[in-house]
């Protein structure tokens, strides 16, 4: 071997012992185009979730992140049916379209029992991908569980834990003929029906998704969506409780709404609400917190309380979503530093103090005294209604909303109460053609009743 081969030999098994010494190399001017490279420079990932408040104020920060990392985002936030539809339908053949995306609560069952996302425990305990200041174990308890699989496995880290609560835009209305916050279905009705049109303020507004705003009423009356979720999953949709409840709902919407009220999505409601348009609503945590930010006009009339109880008890809706990777995710190392960046404590802290981010996923976040701070509406604690409506998801009453054929259901509940609400079907009838279609549809899905 020649004094020239050896050298190179001898270099190369250099290298290759001392790897570790491989990048100050190249920084002493061996490559000087890779000095200063981002870590994923040239990565382009494909991010979507629904239109509500933290994806939304999440578009603004998207060049701080390519800053950061060089990643490229292409970033959608369509509405929640579109969105939904798009990504199950995207799963569902395991393609490489998205590199992450929302997992939405009613789909956890579905998507997660499938093996259509990513597990994400090798991520977060992973010291080279994720620091332990990053702290997984910071995020509320009640919003993590329906993101995991029955062995305990992670395929999402929630963005939001999406509660009900009411909120009252012009309690000054209220408050003048001797009114509270009503607690219970019946001051509900009775509070609607004398501040209704009062300053030419309707009293009532509701998000148009009946699947995820009528059964809080309709468990309240004692009635339910399947019989015994997860175990027994025969629908019920038609008892005497769900129509009940659907008369009673039908009936606020009817009597007490502004024009169209049966047409109004979650965006109307909290934009109709800060303009002090419509007066009353049990919406959810995120949006009614708007009401105290900038443009609002109803920062000094607001109230807010727990989610009214009916006869049979209290049963607001607790939700979370959070973002996962798809099993088709091109560069899932790429797609775990986005979901790192986008739910790190900085990042919820900021959208907290900047914007009034409420129904925030993270405890140390829900304990500063800056979320305490803005959370107080009007002098009312909305943070405190708020971790005590999460804490009811303890009593199991959501189970119903997370096992895999709830998307069909939740599908016969909306048409079976716009049938109702609409005036085409009296409520029985309708409840009835509801559960017919409800069990057939779990049928064909392969649930054996």
């Amino acid at each position: 071997m020649s004094n020239n081969n050896l050298n190179n030999s001898i270099s190369r098994r250099t290298l290759i012992k001392t790897g570790g010494a491989l990048p100050l190399i190249l920084a002493a001017g061996k490559a000087p185009a890779q000095v200063g490279k981002k870590p994923f420079e040239g990565v382009t990932l494909n991010v979507s979730c629904w239109s509500a408040t933290y994806p939304t104020l999440l578009a603004n920060y998207l060049p701080e992140f390519t800053e950061k990392t060089g990643i490229k985002v292409n970033y959608d936030t369509p509405g929640f049916p579109v969105y939904n539809q798009r990504a199950d339908l995207e799963l569902s053949t395991k393609g490489s379209g998205f590199d992450v995306l929302n997992v939405t609560f009613i789909y956890t069952s579905r998507w997660i029992g499938a093996g259509w996302l990513t597990p994400l425990d090798p991520f977060i305990k992973d010291p080279n991908k994720t620091p332990v200041d990053w702290d997984y174990s910071d995020f509320l308890a009640g919003s993590v569980q329906p993101l995991k699989d029955k062995t305990g496995l992670v395929y999402g880290i929630p963005w939001i834990s999406d509660v009900q609560v009411a909120a009252a835009s012009r309690f000054d209305l209220l408050k003048s003929n001797g009114l509270g916050m009503p607690d219970t279905f019946q001051e509900l009705d009775r509070s609607m029906s004398i501040i209704n049109k009062k300053d030419n303020v309707a009293a009532f507004s509701i998000e148009n998704h009946w699947g995820w705003t009528f059964p809080p009423f309709l468990q309240g009356f004692g009635g339910n969506v399947f019989r015994n979720p997860p175990d027994d999953l025969m629908p019920t949709l038609d008892t005497p409780e769900v129509i009940e409840a659907a008369e009673f709902f039908a009936k606020l919407i009817n009597s007490y709404g502004p024009a169209a009220a049966s047409s109004y999505t979650y965006e109307q409601v909290t934009e109709a609400l800060r303009a002090g348009r419509v007066n009353y609503s049990p919406h959810n945590h995120a949006f009614v917190a708007q009401m105290g930010e900038s443009g609002s006009k109803v920062i000094n009339t607001s109230n807010f309380s727990m989610f009214p109880k009916g006869p049979k008890g209290r049963f607001p809706g607790v939700a979370s979503h959070g973002w996962g990777i798809p099993v088709g995710a091109k560069n899932k190392d790429a797609s775990w530093e986005f979901i790192k960046w986008a739910l790190s404590k900085e990042m919820i802290a900021n959208m907290t103090q900047k914007h009034g981010l409420g129904s925030v996923t993270r405890n140390s976040i829900t304990k500063s005294d800056a979320f305490k701070k803005k959370m107080i509406i009007n002098g009312v604690d909305t943070g405190k209604v708020f971790l005590d409506t999460i804490a009811m998801g303890l009593q199991g009453h959501m189970k119903y909303r997370t096992v895999h054929v709830y998307p069909q259901a939740n599908a016969q509940i909306n048409q079976a109460l716009g049938r109702i609400i609409s005036g085409q079907m009296k409520a029985k009838e309708s409840l009835v053609m509801a559960q017919a279609n409800a069990i057939a549809d779990l049928r064909r899905a392969g649930v054996k009743l």
